[in-house]
């Protein structure tokens, strides 16, 4: 018995020295990283002849972001945190009226990374209600209900016609974009530091949103976040938007964004099942934007035909009726699928 509470001790006494260590250690990489405050980055280490000390590089200014300026931060009141291997320190900050905290991950004693957070990430206040996730189940029920069997359903044939009129450029439209997610995803095993770096930063900025704290409410809550933000950042700024002008942007910029998730989701960094698993989110939310991108491409063809702007944002309006029905059905299986 006196050996199991001397092991005990031994153990309690060396994981205190370790998260004081790491205290120590994020306070002295905080203070550093705040003279940086409105500073641009500094991409002049990229230009290193060596790919391995460019990569170096790219992967400190990646993981130590200038911090904004006017941060202050709190470094008397440190939260320590075990993640893996990693020791995580946050620390109260404030930017303006804004809260939030400063999170270091030190690992081996040494800080590997700096992001400033604000409370409850970027999402709104009314989304991180307990009550939340509920109301959003019943009002994406309804909506549902009356896509597939109510007054919507018009509005939902109505789109499917109008990719069935195109299946053409529709299925080019689908093809050309899951390719770069496929290139980002074979990329991966070709340079598999290079990708674990990029899918740690697609993993800090899901941090950075807030989909962390959402997760606290359960899965109809952790839904409503999923649905909120790729509805208003993917679906509606980053897709529809760049489509209004003629679709090309809206190509473009997605098939720069599938590379970079197609490195991140890659088999080649995750597990076959966890990847299997995930596929349907991968079809669903994708294809919701490759629907609008398409519309945004048929509202060229409208136009080039002489039938008129009007007549292709009609088409783009439908495309993008749709891919709401299919990020709304990817929200729930990815909720579930998170909490499972």
């Amino acid at each position: 018995m006196r050996r199991i509470l001397s092991f005990f001790l031994v153990f309690l006494l060396a994981t205190a020295a370790v998260e004081t260590d790491a205290v120590a250690v994020a306070r002295s990489a905080v203070e550093a990283w705040l003279k940086r405050a409105g500073q641009p980055p500094e991409p002049t280490a990229l230009l290193e002849k060596d790919p391995k000390a460019a990569l170096k590089a790219l992967k400190r200014m990646m993981a130590f972001p200038p911090p904004p300026k006017g941060l202050e931060v709190n470094l008397d009141e440190p939260r320590v945190e075990k993640r893996g291997a990693e020791v995580w320190v946050r620390f109260p900050a404030a930017l303006g009226e804004s809260t939030g905290e400063v999170v270091v991950r030190v690992k081996d004693g040494e800080a590997v990374g700096i992001l400033w957070r604000p409370a409850g990430g970027m999402l709104p206040g009314w989304l991180r209600s307990p009550w939340s996730g509920p109301v959003f189940a019943l009002l994406a029920l309804a909506f549902l209900l009356s896509v597939f069997r109510g007054r919507l359903r018009r509005a939902f044939l109505e789109a499917v016609l109008e990719v069935r009129r195109r299946r053409g450029l529709f299925f080019l439209t689908q093809a050309l974009l899951f390719f770069a997610f496929f290139l980002g995803a074979v990329a991966a095993y070709s340079s598999p530091e290079l990708a674990r770096m990029i899918q740690e930063y697609v993993g800090l900025g899901l941090l950075q949103i807030g989909l962390e704290d959402a997760a606290r409410y359960g899965p109809l809550g952790l839904a409503a976040v999923i649905f909120y933000w790729n509805f208003t950042h993917g679906l509606f700024l980053t897709t529809f938007l760049p489509a209004l002008l003629f679709g090309v942007p809206a190509v473009l910029l997605n098939f720069f964004r599938y590379l970079v998730l197609g490195v991140a989701l890659s088999p080649a960094l995750i597990p076959w099942d966890r990847f299997l698993l995930h596929l349907p989110v991968i079809l669903l939310e994708l294809g919701a934007y490759n629907t609008v991108v398409f519309g945004g491409l048929a509202l060229l063809a409208e136009v080039a035909a002489g039938r008129g702007f009007r007549s292709g944002l009609r088409v783009l309006l439908k495309t993008f009726f749709l891919g709401t029905v299919l990020l709304l059905l990817a929200a729930f299986y990815e909720a579930f699928e998170v909490m499972l």
